[in-house]
């Protein structure tokens, strides 16, 4: 069967006994012009050839285990929307590589919404001059910003799961996030624990016998780099990390500061990072620069008059501190208590709040069982799972299923 990873890895290996050129490049195809056109414009040049793979998203997360690939060169002509299925595929790539999109849609806001995500933009069709004299332009320009080119900023996208008040299911959520986007997704994630004392993120993740990361007073006034960063994480998978600390000489503000500083250092080697932030640990939502830079934020409410006002008061505390335009508010009404113990509906959390709720998770009297199974909600024929399912998918900015209009032809008798 053909290795792709293998395939990479031949490729990489930097001049030949020829003489060529080494850019580690690997292309996603979906015609057989631009696949050709760039094979021959890379023999021609005398550049060491790019790997091949067609355009499909399981080629593309094989090439993700691959950290050696300087180029990747996604090809969008058969696209309807470049723009859309950019912002799908960026969570499949690793942000170290610079991506050249090569589509046929002329437009200046394609060309702008591209170079916001930090992905360069080859109009189709192309001559073999032109797509080599910009192949190495791009190099170039990795070499000019510390091998990471204009995308070099590009750094994964900040999800802080808040929830409420304690015990409205924030912790459970952030765990099913992780698994659903780092396996049912193939996006590499960090999951950021911001409890430095007790928490159940470990019991929630099925993480057996785990601990937290030490940390002294003094680590904290040393200078932080990347390669220390990485030792403070528990690695689950390759996907999939964890950062949870905790010291008995720091408070829980500046351990919190020092969390964020770590997670900045990593962000550009991950396509996700998570935060669990429970109301439970009585954090302030000013202090927490992770939230004031956050892309999308998922409010956990349960359907209670105590955690409908502390979740109005942290959309507002949200919405001061952070000044992304772009930022994302999704609303999760968790049923965590049987209905007969609720004291507000739906219809008053969307009253109270002045908007929708996005997601709505029903009550499940099995779901404690099978979370310490080890089992995942999501995975399970629990009523919760398509709930969280679609949360992960909202999350990733994929359109919602429409649901099929039922006729009186289709109902059961």
């Amino acid at each position: 069967m053909f290795d792709l990873i293998d395939s990479i890895m031949k490729s990489a290996v930097g001049k030949n006994s020829e003489g060529e050129d080494r850019v580690n490049t690997v292309l996603f195809y979906q015609t057989d012009p631009c696949r050709e056109l760039v094979l021959e414009a890379y023999r021609f040049e005398g550049v060491t050839a790019p790997s091949i793979a067609q355009n499909i998203d399981d080629d593309i997360v094989e090439y993700v285990r691959s950290s050696d690939i300087e180029l990747v060169i996604v090809e969008l002509n058969k696209s309807t929307n470049v723009s859309a299925d950019a912002e799908r595929i960026r969570y499949l790539l690793p942000n170290h590589a610079s991506v050249i999109i090569i589509g046929s849609e002329d437009a200046i806001s394609t060309i702008r919404n591209l170079k916001n995500i930090g992905f360069y933009y080859l109009f189709w069709p192309v001559t073999k001059p032109e797509l080599i004299d910009f192949v190495k332009s791009v190099s170039d320009n990795r070499k000019r910003y510390s091998s990471k080119g204009p995308g070099h900023n590009r750094r994964a996208k900040y999800i802080s799961i808040i929830g409420s008040k304690g015990g409205v299911g924030n912790t459970l959520i952030t765990a099913e996030m992780a698994y659903q986007l780092s396996i049912e997704k193939k996006a590499s994630c960090l999951v950021v624990d911001q409890n430095f004392s007790n928490g159940n993120l470990d019991i929630m993740m099925a993480i057996e016998n785990f601990e937290r990361r030490r940390v002294q007073k003094g680590e904290i006034t040393s200078s932080l780099d990347e390669s220390f960063a990485q030792s403070l994480i528990y690695r689950h998978s390759s996907m999939l990390s964890v950062l949870s600390l905790t010291s008995e000489n720091i408070d829980s503000h500046d351990l919190l500061d020092y969390s964020n500083a770590i997670v900045d250092l990593l962000a550009q080697e991950v396509n996700f990072v998570i935060e669990d932030c429970s109301a439970s640990v009585g954090f302030s939502v000013a202090s927490d620069s992770f939230i004031a830079q956050c892309d999308s934020v998922v409010l956990v409410v349960e359907p209670s008059v105590s955690s409908l006002r502390d979740a109005g008061r942290l959309n507002d505390a949200i919405l001061k501190v952070n000044h992304n335009t772009a930022l994302r508010v999704i609303v999760v009404l968790n049923h965590s208590m049987p209905a007969k113990a609720a004291t507000v509906t739906k219809t008053d959390v969307e009253h109270f709040l002045k908007r929708k709720v996005d997601i709505e998770i029903p009550y499940c009297e099995t779901l404690s069982n099978t979370v310490l199974d080890g089992k995942r909600v999501a995975k399970s024929n629990l009523k919760a799972a398509k709930p969280m399912q679609a949360l992960a998918s909202v999350i990733m900015g994929e359109q919602a299923a429409q649901k099929p209009k039922k006729s009186l032809f289709s109902m059961k008798l």
